[in-house]
């Protein structure tokens, strides 16, 4: 299969499982205890002014009713009013969404750059001192909550140290940048305002590192473990008895078939982030749409939790169809439209 079929056959399968998802989630979402209209109006509202809310939701309307006119607002990217910000959640999720991706973006970048090359060490070096260590550090990330990493973070590099900042996206000093993609770091290099650029970069290590060591240890764990697998095979032994490098083994021979599920599982924790990132939002004061979604779900802002859901539900399985594409790269006998065991 080609990759043009490949991508229109997963586009058409993830267009399927969107709309189940939709279906589900505008579900769940209706069926939960309370009023929505009651809880957005507050307590003070007459019943008049309740009604006319619910009337102008469709909540009086059964649960059909309700899905369709939902599914007209969506053909036309109206996600419905948020019952909490009064705005249009298509524009709160625009507002919102940069900053969780830019977050997942940066966690997923130090997850791969420090998680792989130290399950590589492990490998290495496996059953020694330094194994060891390697190990400890990852079954530390492992087992730690993002949020306890949050806040250990925050009270050793910035309260402690002080060597970074504690909250936000941007200093005061600063004006955001040309919105370009809503991403400081990256509309800040664009526009060329580099001092902007340095304090977006600082504002984000923090809260990138805090929810990046939870998939940092499981990335060494795995690597780890699937070259030391490779590491017993009959031609890793070959390569050896004609004398070739160690390093050249591990990255060429070793490495390479490692990736496979690494990969698959580094997809599946990138994607998982998206909506796991919200108690690191909540503790850097980072304005994402993780957080957003959270607050919608406490207060039953319909419109804001089921369009949240449907952008992390399409994240996801974006994420899939490029893993799936990373693998089939990296083992050209594995046919595209094939998941890996």
């Amino acid at each position: 299969m080609g990759v043009a079929g490949f991508i229109l056959r997963r586009s058409a399968a993830a267009i399927v499982v969107l709309v189940g998802l939709s279906i589900l989630i505008f579900v769940v979402a209706r069926i939960i205890p309370g009023d929505p209209a009651r809880m957005a109006l507050g307590s003070v509202a007459t019943p008049e002014q309740v009604e006319k809310l619910r009337n102008r939701l469709h909540l009086d309307e059964s649960l059909p009713i309700q899905y369709w006119e939902f599914i007209k607002g969506l053909a036309r990217g109206d996600l419905g009013e948020s019952l909490v910000t009064r705005r249009s959640v298509s524009l709160d999720l625009i507002d919102t969404f940069p900053a969780t991706l830019e977050l997942v973006l940066a966690a997923g970048l130090i997850m791969v750059l420090v998680g792989v090359p130290l399950g590589i060490i492990a490998a290495r070096y496996r059953d020694t001192a330094v194994d060891n260590v390697a190990r400890l550090f990852a079954l530390l990330g492992v087992v730690t909550p993002s949020f306890v990493w949050a806040v250990f973070l925050m009270l050793l590099l910035s309260f402690v140290l002080g060597l970074l900042p504690v909250a936000g996206r941007l200093s005061e000093a600063f004006d955001p940048p040309p919105m370009v993609s809503g991403m400081y770091t990256l509309d800040a290099l664009i526009a060329g305002q580099w001092r902007a650029f340095w304090d977006a970069i600082q504002h984000l290590i923090l809260p990138a590192l805090a929810l990046a060591l939870a998939g940092m240890g499981q990335a060494a764990r795995l690597t780890r473990t699937n070259m030391a697998e490779v590491y017993g095979r009959q031609y890793i032994e070959m390569a050896r008895a004609f004398a070739f490098r160690e390093h050249e083994i591990a990255l060429k021979y070793a490495l390479r078939p490692a990736m496979i599920p690494t990969l698959t599982i580094l997809g599946l924790d990138f994607a998982v982030m998206l909506g796991n990132a919200f108690l690191v939002e909540a503790v850097f004061v980072w304005p994402g749409m993780a957080k957003y979604g959270v607050f919608a779900i406490l207060r039953k802002d319909l419109n804001a939790i089921v369009g949240t859901v449907l952008v992390i539900g399409a994240m996801f399985l974006i994420v899939n169809i490029i893993v799936d594409m990373l693998t089939a790269y990296i083992n050209p006998q594995i046919r595209l439209g094939r998941r890996v065991a």
